[in-house]
């Protein structure tokens, strides 16, 4: 018997796409508010676009930014740039927040509470959207006093940014307790 070998090439075709490093998204972005705004300048009006754009990958890490361009991808680009610079981690207990917290940005108040097991995401609007990227499943959340969604979303990011990690809060008090202890047993 007698081997033969195959010599002719294999050929394999690449898409540009599945080669280059970003083929799998870090990060999911949505898009909560576009906006037509226009400039008066001397020789007429100037017209831009204005995106803002949240993002997260639902294990607790989120950003936001908002951004002008003259065309709305370009926008929307900018944005989720800009959002990928101002990412921040949310702690996260057992799929919810650590604790309640309320917060004032403009005209929008937002408030988070922690919810149980199972409620699943009970908030409207722009808030429902930052709290889904950032991958808190159960959490109760209410807006008060504005409908504009750009206030809606900074008050929301600037409550998780504000929320405090259970260990430290743990920590503090449990120091707290044995400096009480020990200044006790040294009066006594």
């Amino acid at each position: 018997m007698t081997e033969t070998k195959d010599t002719t090439k294999k050929t394999r075709t690449v898409s540009r796409r599945s080669s280059s490093p970003r083929a799998e998204k870090e990060f999911d972005q949505v898009i909560v508010d576009i906006a037509r705004v226009t400039r008066v300048m001397a020789g007429g009006k100037r017209m831009r676009f204005r995106a803002c754009v949240v993002i997260g990958d639902r294990k607790g890490r989120i950003g936001s930014a908002v951004a002008k361009a003259a065309d709305v991808a370009l926008a929307v680009n900018k944005a989720a740039t800009k959002a990928r610079k101002n990412l921040f981690t949310v702690p996260i207990v057992n799929g919810t927040i650590p604790h309640a917290i309320s917060m004032k940005q403009g005209a929008a108040k937002i408030l988070l509470k922690p919810a149980p097991k199972g409620s699943g995401i009970i908030a409207g609007g722009a808030v429902r959207i930052v709290v889904d990227l950032a991958g808190i499943s159960n959490i109760v959340a209410k807006i008060f006093g504005s409908n504009n969604k750009l206030n809606n979303v900074r008050a929301t990011m600037a409550a998780l940014k504000a929320l405090k990690r259970i260990e430290k809060v743990e920590k503090k008090t449990e120091s707290k307790k044995e400096s009480k202890v020990e200044h006790k047993e040294d009066n006594a």
